[in-house]
């Protein structure tokens, strides 16, 4: 009797030991809600909270299908929001908000001349950036209010959020069913999937808008980047792809390699000039195959030692250097400046209805578009 006693505290005590040393038992992924505010007509906006096993946590509104805030952690541990944006609904609703963080759409980027055609009709679609429409007019996915519910799955939790285009909205033909989910993992990875289906013969392009910092202020000039594309698709003055596909070897567009994104934002290149004074293109990106999950860029901070990565089945990569912030907008207290701010977008090519060289961007009644995203996040010694 006295030895089962004795085995049975040895192994109480292995197990005790056991336990201490894997840090306890592994803490599981949540998702809550709450009411974020109401728009003018009493429509609620709700704000839902998805954290992962390892303290990660990402808000997702109602309102645009927005991302609102990321928090991970840096080399140290220290938990910091990665993403510049509001931090309360109606500084959303400002009519000065550069697109912090929604999914845009129907068509994401920019459309020559608010004009493209289809099946033999010509479409109007209202121009909302100079001459040109840019993330689907002037009533966009972004300004939109989705409907959303939340689920559980292996590894992680899940939002998803519903919406539905009707015909003609924005000038865009067909009723569009959209479906884009969130999923946070206890990988540390925010996995964002796409779907749609059409009625009528369309054209679709989603992506999200987030604008990160990865040190959590300042400048993102110091942040390295490498993004995995050969060639560029150059603009006009507006912004409107040639329909050229130029090499990055030899231009301040090489970023096979990884490099500060500062190092040649103040070239002598017209290009650069385009985008006042720094990028907003599109990468054409190395795949293996076109729809395969391919790395398209990867972002590390230097001081936080916080690494973000995103890996796409979309064929392009747009990146803007938060040129046209000026100290006007004030995100979450900060005062943003030229180059606060980066944008990635994975994205089929812009204005890509009009330019008969890039991936076609039509969506058939019987067809389902499909998009994933992963963005990754970690550290590094």
């Amino acid at each position: 009797m006295v030895r089962s006693k004795v085995f049975l505290l040895v192994v109480l005590g292995f197990l005790f030991t056991m336990f201490i040393s894997c840090g306890g038992p592994q803490q599981e992924a949540t998702v809550s809600q709450k009411t974020f505010g109401t728009l003018d007509d009493g429509t609620e906006i709700n704000l839902y909270t998805m954290a992962n096993a390892n303290g990660i946590t990402v808000k997702i509104m109602t309102y645009g299908a927005a991302i609102v805030s990321i928090e991970t952690p840096d080399v140290n541990g220290n938990f910091e929001d990665i993403i510049v944006g509001y931090d309360s609904l109606y500084k959303f609703l400002n009519e000065e908000n550069p697109y912090f963080g929604p999914i845009v759409g129907r068509f994401a980027n920019r459309i020559a001349e608010g004009k493209f055609t289809l099946g033999g009709n010509e479409y109007t679609l209202a121009t909302n950036d100079g001459p040109n429409t840019l993330h689907g007019g002037e009533k966009g996915f972004d300004k939109r209010v989705w409907h959303a519910m939340t689920k559980t799955v292996e590894n992680g939790v899940a939002v998803r959020l519903h919406y539905l285009s009707k015909d003609m909205e924005e000038g865009f033909p067909g009723n569009l069913d959209v479906i884009v989910t969130y999923t946070l993992t206890n990988d540390d990875n925010l996995r964002i999937d796409y779907t749609a289906t059409t009625d009528k013969k369309t054209i679709v392009n989603l992506t999200n808008h987030a604008y990160w910092n990865l040190s959590g202020e300042g400048t993102i000039l110091d942040h390295l980047m490498m993004i995995n594309a050969d060639k560029f698709t150059p603009v006009n003055e507006t912004l409107i792809p040639t329909g050229e596909f130029r090499p990055v070897e030899g231009t301040p567009f090489d970023f096979i390699e990884p490099k500060p994104i500062g190092e040649n934002i103040h070239a002598d290149n017209q290009q650069i000039k385009y985008a006042n004074n720094g990028y907003d293109h599109n990468w054409a990106l190395n795949k293996l195959t076109e729809d395969s999950l391919s790395l398209a860029v990867r972002v590390t901070d230097p001081g936080s030692k916080r690494v973000l990565e995103m890996w796409t089945t979309e064929p392009g990569l747009q990146f803007y250097s938060g040129n046209f912030l000026d100290g006007t907008i004030t995100a979450k207290g900060e005062i943003l400046d030229k180059h606060d701010a980066l944008v990635i977008e994975a994205q089929h090519f812009p204005d890509a209805p009009n330019q008969p060289n890039f991936e076609p961007v039509t969506l058939e009644p019987g067809e389902e578009y499909t998009q994933t995203t992963v963005l990754k996040f970690r550290t590094e010694e």
